[in-house]
């Protein structure tokens, strides 16, 4: 098998969990599987870094050079892809390290937050024919003109996914500190389990709604390359969870996870005028400052007036707020709502069966639950509620589609 294993920050936090990580290859190379790793930088390092390069910000001089930035940090990586191949040379095994660039990871000039363009594979499978384990700087790459560029948050993940797709691997490992997918966070309901499998699709919902195991980047592009993807935890040998495609899946339940995400805000203009347009003015402007609109209610317009109710990041509040300035002269009043939460239950099985919508209302009634807004897909119902009810309502929906048996 061809095996691409992504170590996180903490997984190579010191040189201790350098070591440890080091048998996890060992053993794949020892069971006569060609392996590729990518690293991040140590836990830590990349917050040190951006420090460095904000030390030198001041009034005359706010946003440093892009391009320079990208050179310190990418350093991290740099020291960690190193250090992994010294500890596997010094354990008798072939190993060598590359950059980014080296890799052939091939980005457009955007930086600190560059896309992946294409992979040039030739010196990645040329190094493995001649036997070596190689070790990929993750977060990184470079332009065709060979500038280094950085790939933003995720950027290790990412990197080891396009990876793999480029070289065809057989699967590609992405290690940190938790067991896998759960059907919700354990921390609020501790009778969750471990998914054993997950379809792109859900992963990508659960992702987008604050699951941290892995960003919607990375499992776009897996889906995308068609790369079985596994969590694992690299400080256990459990077996982790398989995100795959739906076609992959035997049996899929009704629903397979419960997402809370509390980092939204609930955006309410009064009395808007109900005129053909507007919404998309005001939706045009949000969406050109980058402003993630996600769920939206607007009522039934009266005496040509609409109310309007939309969710944002809670970090996205002040500029929200700022430009809804510009249309004043539209509405009444703004108001904004800091203390909500978006609760969702998420499963490929909701195509197939009736119902789901009613036993979730069901669930949230029985708690005497007020349900702001919702929101649906064909996959998912997204609920805006009090964030006072929020574990309350996990635990319940978690129990209401028995997740913890």
């Amino acid at each position: 098998m061809l095996i691409v294993q992504k170590y996180g920050g903490t997984s190579v936090g010191n040189c201790e969990r350098i070591n440890n990580i080091t048998q996890k290859i060992i053993k794949a190379k020892k069971a006569g599987h060609q392996v590729v790793v990518v690293v991040s930088a140590m836990s830590g390092d990349t917050d040190k870094l951006v420090q460095f390069i904000q030390y030198f910000q001041h009034t005359d001089y706010p946003i440093p050079n892009p391009r320079e930035s990208d050179v310190v940090l990418s350093s991290g990586e740099q020291i960690t892809r190193a250090l992994v191949a010294i500890a596997l040379e010094s354990q008798g095994y072939k190993a060598i390290s590359l950059s980014g660039k080296e890799a052939g990871i091939i980005t457009d000039g955007i930086h600190t937050k560059a896309r992946i363009e294409q992979i040039q594979t030739d010196k990645i499978i040329n190094l493995l024919q001649e036997d070596y384990i190689v070790i990929v700087a993750g977060f990184q790459g470079a332009t065709t003109k060979g500038a280094t560029t950085t790939l933003g948050r995720g950027g290790s993940d990412l990197s080891a996914v396009a990876i793999a797709g480029a070289i065809q691997a057989d699967v590609c490992e992405i290690y940190t500190d938790v067991d896998g997918v759960y059907t919700t966070d354990p921390r609020i309901e501790p009778q969750a389990k471990k998914l054993d499998k997950i379809s792109y699709e859900e992963m990508l919902e659960l992702a987008s709604m604050g699951a941290k195991v892995l960003l919607n980047r990375s499992v776009e592009m897996a889906k995308k390359l068609n790369v079985n993807l596994i969590t694992r935890n690299s400080f256990n040998d459990n077996e982790g969870t398989l995100i795959t495609s739906e076609e992959n899946i035997m049996e899929q339940p009704i629903v397979s996870g419960v997402a809370l995400d509390k980092n939204q805000a609930r955006i309410s203009i009064s009395n808007l005028n109900d005129e053909p347009g507007i919404a998309a003015k005001i939706f045009e402007s949000l969406s050109a400052h980058n402003i993630n609109v996600d769920m939206i209610v607007q009522t039934i317009g009266r005496d040509g007036k609409t109310d309007l109710d939309f969710t944002i990041p809670k970090t996205e509040i002040a500029l929200t707020q700022q430009i809804l300035k510009d249309f004043s002269h539209l509405y009444d009043q703004i108001d904004c709502d800091y203390n909500i939460a978006k609760v969702s239950i998420v499963g490929v099985g909701m195509k197939s069966h009736s119902g789901v919508a009613s036993s979730c209302f069901s669930a949230m009634a029985k708690e005497n639950i007020n349900i702001m807004m919702i929101g649906t897909s064909e996959i998912k119902i997204s609920m805006i509620i009090s964030d006072e009810y929020a574990q309350t309502a996990v635990r319940a929906l978690h129990k209401t589609y028995n997740l913890d048996r």
